[in-house]
């Protein structure tokens, strides 16, 4: 029960600020029906019951297969054996992850189909699993992170010189919407249980980061060369704005079928993979056998609700309340309600506790939580801002952002310590947690839809990838920070 209270508890402090925030601008600046307000509501309640859910499966179920499966690849010695492996488990686990389902389904939404939800789901979890495997295959081969990082942002920034807005948007926002609540667990415990096989024990602590952040490209290289292949033109999209439905209830009658199934689907391939290894290698007690399966079925349960929350009544607001506030006749009411939101969701996001007490344990209380926590929160506030004026300025494009950030991000890399480059790289998916993927998303591109010169596909999207890039940079310069006055404190 404890650790059920204690998920609820960060699920309220990560739900609870932004609902805030909706219920004020309908007092003041955007007043909607009270059916609009009573689904946003409704799928709030079901949105912090299924986290709560899906979080406690997590870490009941698949965080614990993530381990066993990363020592059993460990123990093999064969590197076939863990490429296959990797190869699989990476695209299973990204297709399961509810982050990119929610960035799928919008994108199939705006873009009236013509790119499907299952179209994106495939590309991108390809991706992740190749970039999965020779994540895997470095540690086992102790290649250095940061020159893998600059191999594969070099080709990424490449190739984002041949995309279309468009592309380059969405390539960059399934990177972090990817590295979610499920994989994000998932890939640390199995980088955990590779790392740990190795009898260096420093090398061990530095591998156990970096896998995340090198299985997020994956996401951005899968989108990039789909779009080569195919030779998909450019596209543009809108979005409805109008929340509607039969009944306040009905819509999430309608839902529940159509996302349960698509679950089930998601997860049978996980739950077969731990089968499989449970009678082949890991061996597990009974005991610990019923906790898998039981968090399984928490993950499978949590993520309908969750899930249902956000398609019934969550994310339709959002894209109102970004309407409305596009349509005022002063463009500052929503630039400083988007800096709100960054600054709320990065402080109230889970995953960013642990992260940040992480980095406090790691460094013996050097660098300090509490620094951390103000340095992303500024950070992500001003990714936000800096978003929405993207929309509003037609001269301003997402790569003026991104260009300057993952170059400086690169150059970092090579000057950080080994561990922070991981731990960087690694939090680019802990920041874009599951208030950026729905709300603030949508968010975005409600303000797309209001404004005249203003496109949704390429303007909407991008908001994710720019928030992803600000605890990167922000951690390395930590990084460095640390390295230095570590060596000052020596030569003193």
């Amino acid at each position: 029960m404890n650790v059920i209270y204690s998920k609820l508890k960060e699920v309220l402090m990560s739900v609870l600020p932004i609902v805030t925030i909706v219920i004020i601008l309908n007092l003041t600046l955007v007043p909607m029906e009270e059916g609009v307000m009573a689904r946003f509501l409704l799928g709030s309640v079901l949105i912090i019951i299924g986290l709560t859910i899906f979080l406690f499966g997590v870490e009941l179920g698949i965080t614990p297969i993530g381990v066993n499966l990363g020592t059993t690849l460990a123990k093999s010695g064969k590197l076939w054996f863990l490429i296959i492996t990797g190869l699989i488990l990476g695209f299973f686990i990204s297709i399961a992850e509810p982050d990119l389902h929610i960035l799928a389904d919008q994108v199939d939404m705006v873009t009236g189909g013509l790119l499907s939800k299952l179209l994106i789901l495939l590309v991108v979890s390809i991706g992740v699993a190749v970039m999965l495997t020779l994540g895997l295959v470095r540690i086992v081969q102790n290649f250095p992170l940061h020159i893998m990082l600059t191999i594969v942002y070099g080709i990424i920034l490449a190739l984002a010189v041949l995309m279309s807005p468009e592309f380059l948007a969405i390539s960059f926002d399934s990177s972090g919407a990817t590295t979610g609540a499920l994989t994000v667990p998932f890939i640390l415990g199995l980088a955990l249980g590779v790392s740990k096989m190795k009898k260096d024990s420093k090398s061990s602590g530095n591998d156990s980061f970096g896998l995340v952040g090198l299985a997020s490209t994956g996401a951005i290289l899968g989108i990039m060369v789909m779009s080569l292949i195919f030779r998909v033109g450019e596209i543009s999209g809108e979005v409805d704005v109008e929340v509607v439905g039969s009944s306040i209830v009905g819509v999430f009658l309608t839902k529940l079928p159509i996302i349960a199934k698509e679950i089930a689907i998601a997860l049978l391939p996980i739950l077969i993979i731990y089968i499989f290894f449970q009678i082949t290698s890991f061996k597990m007690s009974r005991s610990n056998v019923r906790k898998v399966l039981f968090g399984i079925l928490f993950t499978f349960l949590g993520l309908v609700l969750f899930l249902l929350g956000v398609n019934g009544g969550f994310m339709g607001v959002g894209r109102v309340v970004g309407y409305e506030l596009a349509s005022l006749d002063h463009m500052g009411y929503i630039i400083g309600v988007a800096f709100i939101l960054g600054m709320v969701t990065i402080l109230a996001e889970p995953a960013v506790y642990v992260l940040t007490h992480q980095i406090e344990d790691v460094t013996s209380g050097y660098v300090r939580r509490n620094i951390v926590m103000a340095t992303l929160s500024i950070g992500v506030a001003l990714a936000v801002s800096l978003s929405i004026i993207r929309i509003i300025v037609p001269q301003v494009q997402l790569w003026h952002y991104l260009l300057p950030g993952y170059l400086i991000s690169i150059i970092l890399a090579h000057f950080a310590p080994e561990l922070f480059v991981g731990i960087a790289f690694d939090s680019g998916g802990v920041a874009s947690g599951p208030m950026t993927a729905t709300f603030i998303l949508a968010f975005a591109q409600g303000a797309a839809q209001a404004i005249p010169h203003a496109d949704v596909m390429v303007d909407g999207f991008g908001l994710i990838a720019l928030v992803a890039t600000t605890p990167i940079v922000a951690l390395l310069i930590l990084g460095i920070i640390f390295k230095v006055k570590s060596k000052k404190e020596a030569v003193d």
